[in-house]
Protein backbone atom coordinates (compact mmCIF):
# COMPACT_ATOMS: atom_id res chain seq x y z
CA UNK A 1 0.00 0.00 0.00
CA UNK A 2 1.29 3.47 -0.90
CA UNK A 3 1.06 6.45 1.43
CA UNK A 4 -1.98 8.57 0.60
CA UNK A 5 -4.67 10.54 2.40
CA UNK A 6 -6.49 8.55 5.11
CA UNK A 7 -3.60 6.10 5.62
CA UNK A 8 -1.89 5.50 8.94
CA UNK A 9 1.87 5.59 8.50
CA UNK A 10 4.42 4.16 10.97
CA UNK A 11 7.93 5.48 10.50
CA UNK A 12 11.30 5.75 12.16
CA UNK A 13 12.96 9.11 11.77
CA UNK A 14 15.91 11.27 12.67
CA UNK A 15 15.64 15.05 12.55
CA UNK A 16 18.75 17.21 12.31
CA UNK A 17 19.40 20.91 11.76
CA UNK A 18 21.62 22.56 9.14
CA UNK A 19 24.71 21.90 11.28
CA UNK A 20 23.89 18.17 11.47
CA UNK A 21 22.96 18.30 15.17
CA UNK A 22 20.28 15.77 16.08
CA UNK A 23 17.10 17.54 17.22
CA UNK A 24 14.81 14.52 17.58
CA UNK A 25 14.72 10.84 16.75
CA UNK A 26 12.60 7.74 17.17
CA UNK A 27 15.75 5.70 17.88
CA UNK A 28 15.10 3.35 20.78
CA UNK A 29 11.36 4.01 20.68
CA UNK A 30 8.36 2.70 18.79
CA UNK A 31 7.92 4.14 15.31
CA UNK A 32 6.00 7.41 15.03
CA UNK A 33 2.45 6.82 13.77
CA UNK A 34 0.44 9.54 12.08
CA UNK A 35 -2.67 9.95 9.93
CA UNK A 36 -1.55 11.08 6.47
CA UNK A 37 -3.44 14.09 5.13
CA UNK A 38 -4.55 15.31 8.58
CA UNK A 39 -1.71 17.83 9.10
CA UNK A 40 -0.23 15.71 11.92
CA UNK A 41 3.35 16.29 10.69
CA UNK A 42 5.02 19.25 8.98
CA UNK A 43 3.73 19.82 5.43
CA UNK A 44 7.11 19.42 3.71
CA UNK A 45 7.66 15.97 5.19
CA UNK A 46 4.09 14.89 4.52
CA UNK A 47 4.43 15.88 0.84
CA UNK A 48 7.71 13.99 0.49
CA UNK A 49 6.18 10.81 1.93
CA UNK A 50 3.19 10.80 -0.43
CA UNK A 51 3.29 7.66 -2.60
CA UNK A 52 6.01 5.90 -0.57
CA UNK A 53 5.46 2.43 0.90
CA UNK A 54 6.74 0.19 3.70
CA UNK A 55 10.49 -0.31 3.44
CA UNK A 56 11.16 2.98 1.65
CA UNK A 57 13.80 5.31 3.07
CA UNK A 58 13.72 9.03 2.33
CA UNK A 59 15.98 11.97 3.09
CA UNK A 60 14.04 15.23 3.05
CA UNK A 61 15.14 18.85 3.49
CA UNK A 62 12.22 20.98 4.68
CA UNK A 63 12.41 24.77 4.42
CA UNK A 64 10.85 26.84 7.24
CA UNK A 65 7.74 27.74 5.23
CA UNK A 66 6.91 24.02 4.94
CA UNK A 67 8.12 23.20 8.45
CA UNK A 68 7.35 25.26 11.54
CA UNK A 69 7.19 28.58 9.70
CA UNK A 70 9.38 31.63 9.75
CA UNK A 71 10.12 33.40 13.01
CA UNK A 72 7.35 35.95 13.66
CA UNK A 73 8.82 38.94 15.57
CA UNK A 74 5.33 39.81 16.86
CA UNK A 75 5.37 36.56 18.86
CA UNK A 76 8.28 37.90 20.96
CA UNK A 77 7.01 40.12 23.75
CA UNK A 78 8.13 41.61 27.02
CA UNK A 79 5.68 41.08 29.88
CA UNK A 80 5.73 41.96 33.56
CA UNK A 81 7.15 39.32 35.91
CA UNK A 82 3.76 39.43 37.69
CA UNK A 83 2.28 37.61 34.67
CA UNK A 84 3.99 34.48 36.04
CA UNK A 85 2.21 34.51 39.38
CA UNK A 86 2.71 31.22 41.18
CA UNK A 87 6.02 30.39 39.48
CA UNK A 88 8.72 30.65 42.18
CA UNK A 89 11.61 31.38 39.85
CA UNK A 90 11.67 32.52 36.21
CA UNK A 91 14.79 31.77 34.12
CA UNK A 92 15.67 31.94 30.43
CA UNK A 93 14.90 28.63 28.73
CA UNK A 94 11.83 27.84 30.84
CA UNK A 95 8.70 26.94 28.90
CA UNK A 96 5.09 27.59 29.84
CA UNK A 97 1.77 26.82 28.26
CA UNK A 98 -0.39 29.86 27.52
CA UNK A 99 -3.68 30.45 25.77
CA UNK A 100 -3.36 31.56 22.16
CA UNK A 101 -5.57 34.11 20.34
CA UNK A 102 -8.22 31.53 19.38
CA UNK A 103 -8.16 29.82 22.79
CA UNK A 104 -5.70 27.12 21.67
CA UNK A 105 -2.80 25.94 23.84
CA UNK A 106 0.42 27.75 22.94
CA UNK A 107 3.93 26.98 24.16
CA UNK A 108 5.96 30.03 25.15
CA UNK A 109 9.66 30.11 25.97
CA UNK A 110 11.30 32.59 28.33
CA UNK A 111 14.25 34.12 26.47
CA UNK A 112 15.36 36.80 28.94
CA UNK A 113 14.67 37.98 32.48
CA UNK A 114 15.63 41.55 33.34
CA UNK A 115 14.42 42.98 36.65
CA UNK A 116 10.62 43.00 36.63
CA UNK A 117 10.41 42.27 32.90
CA UNK A 118 10.35 38.88 31.19
CA UNK A 119 10.83 38.43 27.44
CA UNK A 120 8.88 35.49 26.02
CA UNK A 121 8.80 33.91 22.56
CA UNK A 122 5.63 32.24 21.29
CA UNK A 123 7.26 30.96 18.09
CA UNK A 124 7.72 27.21 17.77
CA UNK A 125 11.28 26.36 18.92
CA UNK A 126 12.07 25.13 15.38
CA UNK A 127 10.55 28.14 13.57
CA UNK A 128 12.92 29.61 11.01
CA UNK A 129 15.06 26.47 10.82
CA UNK A 130 15.78 24.27 7.82
CA UNK A 131 14.95 20.72 8.90
CA UNK A 132 16.67 17.56 7.67
CA UNK A 133 14.64 14.36 8.03
CA UNK A 134 15.97 10.85 7.52
CA UNK A 135 12.89 8.59 7.44
CA UNK A 136 12.24 4.87 7.03
CA UNK A 137 8.62 3.87 6.42
CA UNK A 138 7.81 0.83 8.56
CA UNK A 139 4.11 0.27 7.81
CA UNK A 140 1.26 1.78 5.82
CA UNK A 141 -2.36 0.79 6.42
CA UNK A 142 -5.83 2.16 5.81
CA UNK A 143 -7.09 4.32 8.67
CA UNK A 144 -10.16 3.26 10.59
CA UNK A 145 -13.29 5.41 10.48
CA UNK A 146 -12.61 6.34 14.12
CA UNK A 147 -9.07 7.51 13.30
CA UNK A 148 -10.38 9.57 10.38
CA UNK A 149 -13.11 11.18 12.50
CA UNK A 150 -10.63 11.93 15.33
CA UNK A 151 -7.98 13.26 12.92
CA UNK A 152 -5.10 11.15 14.24
CA UNK A 153 -3.76 7.59 14.38
CA UNK A 154 -4.68 5.38 17.34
Amino acid sequence: MNIASKCVVSMHYKLTNEEGEELDSSDGRDPLKYLHGASNIVPGLEKALEGKSAGDSVQVVVQPEEGYGDVNPQMVQTVPRSAFEGAPEIKAGMQFQAQGPQGEAQLITVTEVSGDEVTVDGNHPLAGQVLHFDVTVEEVRAATEEEISHGHAH
